[in-house]
């Protein structure tokens, strides 16, 4: 019996210890805190001062220490451009944790690694100091503290953490700025153990061409190693072996060699391989990395533009930061990869990292999903010096270099450069990457931002490639898609653009703890997002996806009569053959208003397989569709990418026969006058209208009062600093061209009458003024018909016709027409034809998100139902190409963007332009111009009203 124990206890060793041989020639690793947000390790903490300061307790880690109920919150715009200001938020926080390593590890290289801590940090090891203090909160830093642990036993790790550096460039660069400043090692910390001889970095470099070349630095420089290189693909086929020697003296081994037959990375296609180096002494295995890349070129032709893989492209981008409500800069795997697959969502191709370098994570989501990235050494407006400037871009390179994602390197952020640093990056990059000055031109690029769409038309008149790295700065309900249209057809269109990226992609809204969890935007500073601060989606985040959907259906919403089922494709992507897409098309038919159901009916549909058009080709679609398909309401047309998943979706509809309704034989209508108004009555509906105005006084319905009224009464406005010719008075108060004024005017009863005839009667007012006439038509069935018309000539930025409801009444509008995100003059894309359902509220922009907002304008209505307390206010239009408005948008409390008149229940012609956070209406392209109208406007509406 104890023979057969022996003889097993040697066969479990036998078959275990390859595996912990295997084991010692890996790299391993070993976590001290958590791996981010909702994964975390409790460690002591004390901090100076500010909340819970001044003893000892615990925090999670990692973490920002204003989120765990530590120090003092402070947005870094407060104290822009100071190093040492007084009343900065200063904190010192100390760190405690105990941890074990394995007693197998005494003979490696062991090193301890942050991966963020702000700001400045002070390392002890069993009250040994690890090594000089490290300045710079966004960077990768290391310590090699084989000689100060205790193996096999207890050890005790103490971090210091200052809020503020000592070193005043550091500051100016990280926390002098437009965002909030946090303190605490806010990323991962870990033990790396490594054998004695091992591979202490990678640097790799694989072109387009299948030519691949790596350095493999070594940790202990070392005659007679030789390292290897395996690539594989993502199904684990070996693509082939490349081999090097160690040349005497050098650090490093270059490998170097062509793949044949490869698949290339792009953000449409991001193809990545794996590759393992091994680093022997003659036939012994000392290490082993494993690390993925892709094959690609990446190249600036000057003059002409941005090539990836032979091919000019376009970054259609984003700026984006670090950032979630609960966590601060404290991310986790999920929330990176969900970043990702939002901007993708939003059709972008691109992301630039304002103002740091990212969680590592996020650059492998970009690597895998596909998004081409600018990395960003920090510097807002100020920089770093030369000393520490230069140790913080080798962090960042060397951390993030074999990132295909990544094409562009950018020192710093608007004047946030230091030019002694540009040469800095080469040194750590095989790949000699460009370096960007975001705000200024180099490496051919020029970068500056912000530009009206005037000095836009100006800049690519140049000899440079033009790359704003931020445009149409948002706010609210701002910037973002407003404009967009305008600005990406001269983007695309010009030989000299490098496309650009919007600022931002989220709300950088803090969840305050020491105030309940209130979201904090610091006014309108951090309220500048395509997404809200849980990225909640916008109105912008739609138009943004169909402006830049990369297959554009060019076809009128409106079919023609002989259509044949003939569209007309264009084919915006780089890579890509819509032949790897799919079209679904579908034919549905819309509920009646008193269905009180949203959303169409499918009657048929089919996905089939994109027509053969190469990318930045035009061709044909043809859908075969049923003979009887224009009894259906609407024809929808779904581009789908490659993996299914939604481009965009666009609506068509066409002229129908209209049917008469038949109703049943209902009563005639009846009419009763009194000196003040006259009172018409049918089928349960009564109106009176004011015979002194000839406008709607007040509504019953089965005997139950319904407070609509006081219309139509004519509207128009304009810019507060607008002159009577449509321009800019330049002698205007400031802020005046964010007032829309309501036009003056005079407007007197001509003459009001009424008729009974074929059992209707018809009440019919005429005015001078801007309003002609007014008609209302009450019909048997109680149907009000309202015709009425207006002329007006001149400037307007809204116009049109208004009634009055209270607000405290309205709960619900269900309609059919484009929706569901409100739209403004300058921000017509992004809405698709259905039957929506929006409930009522009233969120203030920058402080509650609540989307889609209740209140606006909104594109191509056929009808509408509001419910109310009350009961049902239903409306048809006779006029589609009128806009529905719903009650007066809500801007921010510092009422930066619009103060606009205020309206109830209303139908306008012209509704006005948004403006961003920098550019007024006037300066965010064609489609934000004001109106020159003239002529008589006629308009029909049909109004019904319903109660329980």
């Amino acid at each position: 019996m104890r023979r057969l124990f022996l003889l097993h206890l040697v066969f479990c060793i036998a078959i275990q210890f390859p595996l912990y041989a295997q084991q010692e020639k890996t790299t391993q690793r070993l976590y001290l805190s958590g791996k981010g947000y909702q994964d975390t390790e409790t460690w002591e903490f004390k901090i100076s001062d500010g909340r819970n300061g001044g003893t000892w307790s615990t925090i999670e880690v990692p973490s920002v220490w204003e989120q765990q109920g530590f120090g003092k919150y402070q947005y870094g715009i407060k104290f822009y451009g100071k190093p040492h200001p007084e009343g900065i938020a200063d904190e010192v926080g100390e760190y405690k944790y105990k941890f074990t390593v394995p007693k197998g590890w005494e003979n490696q290289r062991v090193k301890i690694v942050f991966d963020g801590s702000m700001t400045d940090t002070e390392v002890r090891i069993n009250g040994r100091k690890a090594g000089d203090k490290h300045q710079g909160a966004f960077y990768r830093f290391q310590y090699d503290i084989s000689g100060l642990l205790k193996y096999g036993k207890e050890n005790l790790l103490e971090v210091t953490v200052s809020k503020e550096s000592e070193n005043g460039s550091v500051n100016l660069a990280e926390r002098r700025a437009d965002y909030w400043n946090f303190g605490g090692i806010f990323r991962p910390v870990f033990l790396e153990a490594r054998p004695a001889y091992h591979i202490d970095r990678t640097a790799v470099k694989a072109e387009a061409d299948g030519s691949f070349e790596a350095d493999v630095f070594l940790g202990e420089g070392a005659t007679g190693l030789r390292a290897e290189a395996v690539v594989t693909d993502v199904a684990g086929k070996k693509k082939g072996v490349l081999k090097g020697e160690a040349v005497p003296g050098s650090d490093r081994i270059r490998l170097s060699g062509t793949f044949e037959d490869i698949a290339l990375w792009t953000a449409e296609t991001p193809n990545l391989y794996h590759v393992d180096f091994l680093l022997y002494r003659g036939d012994e295995l000392l290490h082993k990395v494993s690390d993925r890349f892709g094959f690609r070129t990446i190249e600036i032709h000057k003059g002409d533009g941005i090539y990836v893989n032979g091919q000019r492209v376009l970054m259609k981008g984003v700026n984006r930061h670090s950032f979630w409500p609960e966590s601060g800069r404290t991310l986790n795997k999920e929330l990176n990869y969900a970043d990702v697959r939002l901007i993708k969502e939003m059709n972008m191709n691109a992301v630039r990292l304002s103002h740091y370098p990212p969680d590592p994570e996020f650059l492998d989501a970009c690597d895998e999903l596909g998004l081409y990235v600018m990395d960003e050494l920090g510097g807002w407006h100020g920089h770093y010096d030369d000393a520490v400037g230069k140790k913080l871009v080798r962090e960042m390179v060397t951390r993030d270099l074999n990132h295909p994602c990544i094409i562009f390197w950018s020192n710093g952020n608007e004047g946030g450069w230091n030019t002694n640093l540009d040469n800095q990056f080469e040194i750590w990059d095989l790949q000699k990457r460009p370096v960007l000055h975001p705000q200024q031109e180099l490496s051919g690029v020029e970068t500056m931002h912000y530009r009206s769409y005037g000095e836009t038309l100006e800049y690519f008149r140049g000899e440079e490639i033009f790359m704003p790295t931020e445009f149409l700065h948002g706010l609210y309900d701002g910037g973002h898609g407003a404009g967009l249209f305008d600005y990406w057809e001269v983007m695309r269109k010009h030989p000299r653009s490098g496309g650009g990226y919007l600022w931002v992609y989220a709300d950088e809204g803090i969840a305050r703890t020491d105030q309940g969890g209130r979201i904090d935007n610091q006014g309108n500073y951090a309220a500048d997002g395509i997404v809200g601060p849980h990225h909640e989606k916008e109105g912008s985040f739609y138009t943004i996806k169909e402006v830049w959907s990369p297959v554009v259906v060019l076809q009128d919403e409106k079919l023609p009569e002989d259509f044949d089922g003939v569209f007309t494709l264009e084919n915006r992507y780089d890579f890509t053959n819509t032949n790897q897409c799919t079209i679904a098309w579908e034919l549905a038919a819309f509920p009646a208003p008193g269905d009180k159901s949203a959303g169409h009916k499918t009657i048929t549909g089919k996905t089939i397989k994109g027509p053969d058009i190469a990318p930045h080709a035009a061709g044909e679609l043809q859908l075969k569709l049923p003979s009887d398909w224009k009894k259906a309401d609407v024809l929808y047309l779904k581009a789908q990418d490659p993996e299914g998943k939604e481009l965009w979706t666009w609506s068509y509809t066409w002229d129908k026969v209209k049917k008469p309704v038949m109703t049943e034989q209902k009563k005639e209508a009846a009419v009763t006058e009194t000196a003040a108004y006259y009172e018409v009555s049918a089928s349960g509906t009564q109106i009176r209208i004011d015979r002194k105005t000839g406008k709607l006084l007040q509504v019953w319905q089965s005997g139950k009062k319904i407070a609509f009224g006081n219309g139509p009464r004519f509207i128009a406005a304009r810019r507060g600093d607008r002159t009577l010719d449509g321009t800019v008075d330049k002698e205007a108060a400031k802020g005046e061209d964010r007032i829309y004024k309501e036009i003056a005017y005079e407007e007197k009863l001509r003459h009001i009458a009424v008729e009974e005839k074929n059992g209707e009667v018809t009440v019919t007012a005429g005015y001078f003024g801007p309003l002609q006439q007014v008609r209302w038509t009450v019909k048997k069935d109680g149907t009000v018909q309202l015709d009425y018309d207006y002329e007006y000539h001149g400037i307007v930025e809204l116009v049109g016709v208004s009634f009055d409801y209270p607000e405290d009444h309205m709960e619900q509008i269900r309609w059919l027409g484009k929706g569901p995100y409100r739209v403004w003059q300058n921000r017509l894309h992004g809405t698709t034809l259905d039957v929506w359902e929006n409930e009522y509220n009233d969120p203030v922009p920058g402080e509650s998100f609540v989307y889609p907002e209740f209140k606006g304008y909104f594109d191509q209505w056929r009808w509408a139902v509001f419910r109310t307390s009350e009961g049902e206010i239903r409306l048809r239009n006779g006029n589609p190409g009128s806009y529905l408005g719903v009650y007066t948008p809500r801007d921010g409390r510092d009422a930066l963007l619009y103060t606009l008149p205020q309206t109830g229940i209303a139908v306008f012609d012209v509704i006005p332009a948004v403006r961003n956070k920098v550019n007024a209406t006037d300066l965010v392209g064609p489609s934000s111009q004001p109106q020159w109208i003239e002529g008589r406007k006629k308009h029909t509406l049909y109004l019904e009203f319903k109660t329980d």
